[in-house]
């Protein structure tokens, strides 16, 4: 069945999460909160999407307004989900059929549920069906409440249920399939009689079934997708179970997570098959790890391009960085955004590269800073080497040809060229072009005084 739209609700501010931040912008796997529903009833089929914020909406609206398809209605004040809805019914002028309903709060809803949702909203024939869950501890969720015959009557809030309707363990998710036509014709009648003196969309049950419109049911079968996050504890078990989604993924696609409870991998990440993950690695954001590689303990990885069968060793970071197959990186060093490693390259310990090209073959195997610099095919950097890239207003650039061979404790002072094939020698402070093929050294002459330690020991 064709969604035509997807109303997200997410107005409320979220006290109990203790921040200055709304809730519904609080990150999980790579996401804020929000971004969960609205990728599943994208997923689901949903053509347009409607969030209704209130807090921070200029917050809310700044996150996605860059999103296709996405528009934003106001809840000026939070008088309830049924009130909220009634905000947004201006932006689905022109749309008829069904909408889904969604709570901006619920990030571990998938696509699947909510296509079982439309599915049976459009095989029952029911103006309202709303997505149940069974629990163990029902407290603080809706009741449904069914005749004899299971028909769903009813949903009542926890506030205002009795002993025994309390007792009733199918609680209400807050997410439904509702036809617009009815929508639009009853969403009026509802009234705030209630202990909250709210709005409550749950109401709308009661008329579906007074007016025979009909109401229908699905219950989820798994019932953390209906969970709500509210405070920082929820945020953090949610966060745990998406993980576990992701990963569960990936070792099905043929990544070896060598301890999967504590790899911490985004949504947005791809990762190919036969590379291996050891504990403690971070994946994040647009990051797209190559096959057969890698990545030891504790490597954290944003926004980087990875080729196949490089090998991330323990401790190293790597930001808005391109690396190119066969490269070794690491242990313990750092790619700064703008860091290019063509085929075969080597960065060993404790390197920091910044805004670098370095060609194929080329090396720097440790306690080395390069930081605006173009560095050719199999070009050996000396341990200690600086690219002295700032003085203090502007960036400069270096650029290093081809088969050059920098000694240990080399500082180049930008701008500055090495041509192909030269040779700097240790200790050199480069502050010159040096032409191809020659040989630059820059020392003050060592003078060895004999014996000048015993006789300052002697005159002590």
């Amino acid at each position: 069945m064709a969604i035509s739209a997807a109303l997200i609700l997410a107005a409320g501010k979220g006290t109990r999460m203790k921040s200055a931040l709304v809730k519904v912008l609080h990150e999980l796997a790579g996401r804020p909160m929000l971004g969960w529903p609205l990728a599943a009833a994208r997923e689901a089929g949903a053509g347009q999407i409607v969030i209704v914020a209130g807090h921070q909406a200029d917050q809310v609206q700044k996150r996605f307004r860059a999103v296709p398809g996405i528009k934003i209605a106001l809840q000026e004040e939070q008088l309830g989900t049924g009130h909220a809805v009634s905000c947004s019914l201006d932006q689905l002028d022109g749309l008829s059929g069904a909408v889904l309903i969604l709570c901006g709060d619920t990030p571990l809803l998938t696509a699947a549920t909510l296509q079982r949702l439309a599915a049976e909203h459009a095989a029952s024939g029911a103006a309202v069906t709303v997505l149940t869950a069974r629990l163990e501890r029902p407290f603080g969720y809706g009741r449904i409440v069914r005749d004899s015959e299971g028909r769903v009557r009813r949903i009542v809030e926890q506030k205002d249920a009795s002993p025994d309707e309390q007792a009733i363990d199918e609680v209400n998710s807050g997410i439904y399939c509702m036809e617009l036509e009815f929508l639009r014709a009853h969403i009026g009648r509802l009234g705030s009689e209630n202990a909250q003196n709210e709005y409550y969309l749950t109401d709308l049950v009661g008329i579906a079934v007074a007016e025979h419109a009909g109401c229908s049911a699905v219950v989820a079968d798994d019932p953390d997708e209906i969970m709500g996050v509210n405070d920082r504890v929820q945020l953090a078990h949610a966060a745990r179970i998406l993980r576990q989604r992701i990963n569960l993924q990936l070792m099905l696609a043929g990544v070896t997570l060598v301890d999967p409870d504590q790899t911490y991998i985004d949504a947005s990440v791809q990762v190919g098959s036969d590379t291996v993950i050891w504990p403690g690695c971070v994946l994040r954001g647009a990051t797209s790890i190559g096959s057969g590689c890698t990545l030891e303990n504790n490597v954290r990885v944003s926004d980087c391009v990875i080729a196949d069968r490089v090998q991330l060793k323990a401790g190293s970071v790597l930001s808005e960085a391109q690396v190119a197959e066969d490269v070794s990186v690491g242990p313990m060093a750092h790619l700064r955004p703008g860091s290019v490693l063509q085929a075969q390259v080597k960065i060993g310990n404790f390197v920091e590269t910044k805004k670098v090209v370095m060609g194929t073959g080329s090396k720097a195997s440790h306690l080395t800073y390069l930081g605006d610099a173009e560095i050719g095919s199999d070009v050996n950097i000396g341990c200690g080497t600086i690219t002295c890239n700032y003085d203090g207003r502007h960036k400069h650039k270096t650029v290093i040809g081809d088969g050059v061979f920098v000694g240990s404790d080399v500082q180049l002072v930008a701008p500055v060229t090495v041509g192909a094939n030269a040779l700097i020698a240790a200790g050199t402070t480069v502050t010159q072009d040096v032409p191809p093929d020659s040989l630059a050294i820059a020392r003050t002459p060592q003078v060895n005084k004999t014996d000048w330690c015993l006789k300052k020991r002697d005159n002590g």
